[in-house]
């Protein structure tokens, strides 16, 4: 890559559609799409991985078992 490359800043596009970001809905295109990633972060779509739940309550039983002693 040369330095007029790396200067020149690429069009961003809406993650949900591709199409040209809209600054006042950035990083989206539009009401709709911003409407239907945060549907998709409230209903589950998108989640954070975690430790599961068993393994959570292992740690937790160790730890208040050290604490007694």
């Amino acid at each position: 890559m040369n330095e007029i490359d790396r200067k020149t800043p690429r069009a961003r596009s809406c993650p949900i559609c591709g199409k040209p970001v809209e600054p006042a809905f950035k990083p989206f295109c539009s009401k709709r799409c911003a409407d239907i990633d945060l549907n998709r972060w409230l209903s589950g779509v998108y989640a954070v991985p975690s430790k599961g739940e068993e393994a959570e309550d292992a740690d937790r039983s160790n730890e208040s078992e050290a604490s007694k002693e």
